[in-house]
């Protein structure tokens, strides 16, 4: 079966849906990090949806420790409380639902080809142009809520990258010829995507995300390379299994899955 974002079988299209997350956003000034922040708010009892958003994060960070790169008033720098009755193996599923929600946002409101490199990644004319970061909290030996980070670079100019994200980093501002992004209407369009497909994985399964990711990816159909224990080895991704894992060929033709890590696409 075949899903869409205008319409999924059994499902509200999407055309009808009400948001009621969006009214759960809380804007703040300056703060270390937006996923401490929302952390905060989960460990107090926030219910699900609920979102902080901030101008400028003094120690905003990415995956593996990484320092997230986010200027007063130029992005997105937004953490989304999220409570599933999910087992811990399956919350990466929730880092590609993420991403395809926001991949649609940003696509529908600025008209940027934004496409998904797995896992966690958007990228636009071959650069990146957002993160998303999923942390999870387990208590009483399930998962109890979980944090999902969102860094979307919306009005940076090339000037506003350091040395060592030149040519690495690029923004909706830049790779939409100029014209500045409208971050209020971003964000909300984001809380709304995210919203719309989080209750329709409650409700069918990761089959509707995984076919919509799959349908964003820059990753399918490319040589990747990565790192193992063993040393580095290289496949050709052919899609997602059902844990949201990507799945590599090697030359002869054996499918191994990767569940986590750094790839490069050669």
């Amino acid at each position: 079966m075949n899903y869409d974002r205008k319409t999924a079988s059994g499902f509200q299209a999407r055309d009808t849906f009400v948001s009621g997350w969006a009214d759960r956003l809380q804007l703040l000034d300056s703060v270390i990090s937006t996923q401490e922040e929302a952390k905060k708010l989960a460990e107090a009892g926030a219910p699900e949806g609920t979102a902080v958003r901030a101008e400028e994060q003094t120690g905003g960070r990415g995956r593996m420790g990484r320092k997230w790169h986010s200027p007063s008033g130029k992005g997105i720098w937004m953490s989304i409380v999220l409570r599933p009755d999910l087992p811990l193996a399956l919350t990466p599923q929730l880092t590609l639902l993420t991403g395809v929600a926001v991949c649609t946002a940003i696509r529908e409101v600025t008209g940027v080809p934004a496409g998904i490199k797995w896992p966690n990644d958007l990228l636009a004319g071959g650069r990146k142009i957002c993160g998303i970061l999923l942390e999870s909290c387990l208590r009483e030996g399930g998962l109890h809520y979980a944090i999902a980070g969102i860094g979307i670079s919306a009005n940076l100019t090339e000037e506003d990258y350091p040395d060592h994200l030149q040519g690495v980093g690029t923004s909706l501002l830049i790779e939409g010829g100029g014209i500045p992004v409208d971050r209020e209407r971003l964000t909300q369009a984001v809380l709304t995507e995210v919203e719309y497909l989080y209750s329709l994985y409650i409700e069918q399964g990761f089959q509707p995300v995984k076919q919509l990711w799959e349908s964003m990816s820059v990753t399918l159909g490319r040589q990747i390379s990565f790192s193992t224990p063993q040393g580095r080895c290289e496949g050709r991704a052919v899609g997602l299994d059902e844990s949201g894992g990507l799945l590599l060929q090697d030359e002869a033709g054996n499918i191994t899955s990767i569940l986590s890590g750094e790839i490069e696409m050669i």
